[in-house]
């Protein structure tokens, strides 16, 4: 069961879907067949998106709602299972990051970065969790980072959201697994979006800049994932070789990553 072998049909909640990978996975399982709910803050876009998915031949829901807040995320959640009857797949893509020293992140930022990244999974997965119990299946990505799984210099706020993320993920995936719900957990490196914005790559070394990838190539990946009933992937799969380094040689690991990801000094 874990395995997702077709999305013809299949009913999905794609949140931060207004751009950049959700709305690439929104296009793709459109593609597929799938009926989607987009969820984001920013209303116009989302229509944007429904637009062209709908001139396409298929189902697309426009969802306005806050990921951060409680109250938006039950009230979406409420109609979107009363417009598709259920949700087979979701999606936990929204999320946000930044690029600076940690003495330098101003505080009332990094409790927001935690609310809209790990909260905001949490509260979609506490959402649309029981139903997916109740119906005996179901799909939920954890769109993570490698920098939840390794720290990253000057995404200290960034990083321990998608630590939280990883370890929620993986820790649900035991519990709900004997229930027919299968947790895939995406863990991309730095992706080329607007997520790094103009200070941020003045920021990164050469080489870090060199590694980034297209968003096209999570988004191919996590199909893949969900194809195979993967639990959990890095895109691209070499950064995996880091967590080994880290396991048995971690000098070596803190002196690359501060000669490929560190900052120039201030």
């Amino acid at each position: 069961m874990p395995k997702l072998e077709s999305f013809a049909g299949i009913r999905a909640v794609i949140t931060g879907a207004s751009s950049g990978i959700g709305e690439l996975l929104a296009r793709r399982l459109a593609q597929e067949g799938a009926h989607v709910a987009l969820v984001a803050r920013r209303k116009a876009d989302l229509e944007r998106v429904a637009a062209s998915l709908v001139n396409g031949g298929a189902r697309a829901l426009v969802v306005p709602a806050d990921v951060a807040r409680r109250d938006e995320v039950f009230a979406a959640a409420e109609r979107i299972l009363g417009e598709f009857g259920g949700v087979d797949l979701l999606v936990n893509n929204a999320g946000y990051g930044g690029h600076r020293r940690f003495v330098d992140w101003d505080l009332d930022d990094i409790e927001r970065i935690m609310q809209v990244n790990y909260f905001g999974t949490v509260y979609w997965t506490k959402a649309l969790l029981p139903k997916m119990i109740e119906q005996r299946r179901g799909w939920i990505v954890v769109m993570a980072s490698v920098a939840g799984k390794l720290g990253v210099p000057d995404e200290s706020a960034y990083a321990a959201t998608k630590f939280a993320q990883v370890g929620l993920a993986e820790a649900l995936s035991y519990e709900v697994e004997d229930f027919g719900v299968h947790v895939l957990t995406v863990c991309p490196g730095a992706v080329d979006t607007p997520f790094f914005d103009e200070q941020a790559r003045r920021r990164m070394p050469d080489v870090a800049k060199r590694l980034m990838i297209p968003p096209q190539r999570v988004v191919d990946a996590t199909i893949r994932a969900l194809r195979r009933g993967k639990r959990e992937i890095t895109v691209p799969g070499f950064i995996r070789l880091s967590y080994i380094v880290r396991a048995v040689a971690p000098g070596m690991l803190r002196r690359n990553t501060k000669r490929v990801a560190m900052p120039p000094a201030p």
